[in-house]
């Protein structure tokens, strides 16, 4: 079982908190068979958050308007906005049945089959996790970025698509630490925005189905 959250635009350190909360809640539940897993969607106000293993010398310009928050999942900088889904699952990976290494493949597939949807080709690249459009050619470029901490088979943080995102502000950043790597949107690749609603139900859809929830 999974229950799908949905907090709206909230500050990202605030997040933080309540997925610490939530991650407390499912460590204190000894019963795999009824944790009570959760995925949560969210949007964050401008923020740059770096991973554990992240370089500030990837922040390229900080006019000191944006906070750069310094946090403890995997993978570098990057940006969260307006315009983005943010997927915060907290869930147990053996009730879940599966390792770390799987599990962000099956995040991964969560999103390549929910920007299928909209006919848009998403594919991996070895050694970089996340959703990439065009990998191997010039142009190729990131859609999704995911990041996560594990703690006695815990997760937190998760992956942040961009859908009618301003990609302008990955500008200020070497987005997950690839100075030559572009990034993209659902809605640059359409040319048109979409509904944001719409495509929180897809990635529901698709999660609950590739973790059989």
């Amino acid at each position: 079982m999974i229950e799908i959250i949905d907090w709206g635009e909230i500050n990202y350190q605030q997040a933080l908190q309540q997925q610490q909360t939530l991650v407390n809640q499912l460590n204190n539940n000894t019963n795999t068979n009824t944790s009570c897993n959760k995925l949560i969607f969210c949007s964050h106000p401008h923020v740059y958050t770096i991973g554990k293993s992240g370089n500030m010398k990837n922040v390229i310009y900080d006019d000191k308007t944006i906070p750069i928050i310094r946090t403890n999942r995997g993978g570098d900088i990057t940006y969260h906005g307006p315009g983005q889904i943010v997927g915060y699952p907290i869930v147990n990976l053996n009730n879940l049945k599966v390792g770390l290494k799987q599990y962000i493949h099956n995040i991964e597939q969560v999103i390549i089959n929910t920007i299928n949807t909209f006919g848009i080709k998403g594919e991996r690249i070895h050694g970089a996790s996340g959703v990439w459009l065009s990998p191997n050619t010039t142009q190729v470029r990131k859609i999704c970025a995911i990041g996560v901490h594990v703690s006695h088979a815990i997760t937190m943080h998760g992956f942040a698509l961009n859908v009618n995102t301003n990609l302008n502000y990955f500008n200020r950043i070497n987005p997950c630490g690839f100075a030559d790597k572009g990034v993209t949107s659902i809605a640059k690749e359409l040319n048109t925005e979409v509904n944001i609603t719409d495509v929180k139900k897809i990635i529901a859809r698709n999660f609950i189905e590739i973790f059989n929830v």
